[in-house]
C-alpha cells in the first residue's frame, strides 16, 4: 500500500502515513503537499494527486525519542541490503560473535549477510575463519531511521531522511 511521508513543521521526519490519511491532512488544512506521488484519484468534481511527502502546518513536540528496533528489515536497510563479508545481495542475519559463544543479538553484534557467507562461517570467530569487518556493525542513529527501518521506503523520501541520519539511502 502507498504511503506518505509526514515531516514536522521543521522538516524532521516524524513517520509514516497511508496516502489516504496524508491527503486527509492536507485536505484539512493541517498540512501541505511537498512532493506528489503518481497515483491520482479521480471523483466526479475532478482530479486530486496523491501527496508522496507532506509537511505539518503546526510544530509537533515529540517528548522522548527511542532507539531504533533491532529487525531484519531495519538491519538490511543499515547494511544496505548487502553482505558485509563479500558485498552480494543479503539474505540472512549474521550474529559477529555467534550467540552460541557468548554473543549478543544486538546492532553491534549483528550484520547482514549472503547465505554462502553465513553458511560458511557458521559458528566460529571471524579469527578463526582470517575474515574481518571493513566496518563495525553499530546502532543506527537519527530520525530518519524510525523510517527507513520499518519499510520500503519511496525513494522521493531521500532528500529529507538524508540530513537526519540516512547515510546509506535508500535500499
Amino acid at each position: 500500500m502507498p504511503q506518505t511521508l509526514v515531516l514536522n513543521a521543521t522538516y524532521e521526519p516524524l513517520g509514516v502515513v497511508s496516502e489516504r490519511r496524508g491527503l486527509l491532512l492536507v485536505l484539512n488544512q493541517r498540512a501541505i503537499t511537498i512532493e506528489e506521488s503518481d497515483v491520482v484519484l479521480h471523483y466526479s468534481g475532478g482530479e486530486l494527486t496523491l501527496p508522496a511527502v507532506i509537511r505539518l502546518v503546526k510544530f509537533v513536540r515529540i517528548p522522548y525519542r527511542h532507539a531504533v528496533p533491532l529487525s531484519r528489515r531495519a538491519l538490511f536497510a543499515r547494511d544496505g541490503g548487502r553482505c558485509v563479508y563479500c558485498t552480494a545481495p543479503a539474505t540472512s542475519i549474521d550474529h559477529v560473535i555467534p550467540r552460541s559463544r557468548g554473543g549478543g543479538h544486538n546492532w553491534e553484534n549483528v550484520v547482514s549477510a549472503c547465505h554462502r557467507c553465513n553458511h560458511q562461517k557458521a559458528d566460529r570467530m571471524l579469527k578463526e575463519i582470517g575474515w574481518k569487518l571493513k566496518t563495525l556493525p553499530r546502532q543506527p542513529a537519527g530520525a530518519a531511521w524510525r523510517i527507513l527501518g520499518t519499510g520500503n521506503p519511496d525513494s522521493r523520501w531521500l532528500t529529507y531522511l538524508r540530513p537526519f541520519g540516512a547515510e546509506h539511502g535508500v535500499a
